[in-house]
């Protein structure tokens, strides 16, 4: 039996990236699929791509009155959900004097409203036995130069993790991080440093990774299945850490 069989999942940022390779992997272990964008482009590419495989929807994650629709409209379709994959996030890295308090915002905007918004929207949708996948980050237990604001924002969505485990157990949810380390995904191309220095940046970071790799978006996808799963039922409150070693070697 498939291990998402005849399950609803919900995949916010889906478009792209990890979300895109989870997507693919929840539909072929038996899920119906949703995913959700907001950037046009991404999301006309999303559709194609994504034919007969995922619903993909434009919502912004950041925005209440976006994640209001999107839960009306899985709800009105499928009537409740059992895997949400709150995946949604931006990467703005800079030193703390170069960092604009606009970009600051907008990482919490996203990063951290996003998820809180989506948790206090899905919680009375999220069936028995449900399972809650929040994408952390290794940067939210390291202190890496240039990392401030992304740095806190991961390391408030792993709090999250945890208060949201205590507080939907009694629903019998389950609620985990998946923790990916440096991945091989469109984010870094949308992190607003010069060609140059994010070829330095991806370089400095490969030689600091133990299996001397960025890691594939289909890796991470794997380990959120593992969570979403019946595998994992014993498993709440828990992060799972996917960074070759990066933040233990």
């Amino acid at each position: 039996m498939k291990k998402l069989e005849n399950k609803v999942a919900v995949i916010t940022g889906g478009t792209t990236g990890i979300g895109l390779a989870a997507a693919r992997l929840f539909a072929s272990e038996g899920a119906k699929v949703i995913v959700t964008g907001s950037n046009p482009k991404t999301l006309d590419v999303a559709r194609a791509e994504l034919a007969g495989v995922a619903e993909v929807v434009a919502s912004d994650a950041g925005s209440a009155k976006d994640i209001a629709a999107l839960v009306a409209h899985v709800t009105d379709k499928h009537g409740g959900v059992d895997v949400l994959f709150l995946n949604a996030g931006i990467a703005k890295f800079a030193p703390i004097g170069d960092l604009d308090e606009s970009v600051f915002d907008e990482l919490f905007r996203v990063n951290v409203k996003g998820p809180w918004l989506a948790l206090k929207s899905f919680a009375p949708k999220l069936r028995r036995g449900g399972s809650v996948i929040l994408n952390t980050s290794v940067v939210g237990n390291l202190g890496m130069a240039g990392s401030t604001a992304y740095a806190a924002t991961k390391a408030a969505v792993r709090s999250f993790a945890r208060t949201a485990a205590a507080e939907l157990a009694g629903a019998g949810v389950r609620v985990n991080a998946v923790s990916p380390g440096p991945i091989e995904t469109p984010i870094y191309g949308k992190m607003g440093m010069p060609a140059e220095a994010l070829k330095g940046f991806a370089e400095s970071i490969t030689a600091q990774v133990p299996l001397s790799r960025f890691g594939r978006p289909e890796e991470i996808a794997k380990a959120a299945l593992f969570l979403a799963s019946d595998d994992a039922s014993y498993i709440t409150a828990e992060e799972i850490v996917v960074d070759g070693g990066l933040s233990n070697v």
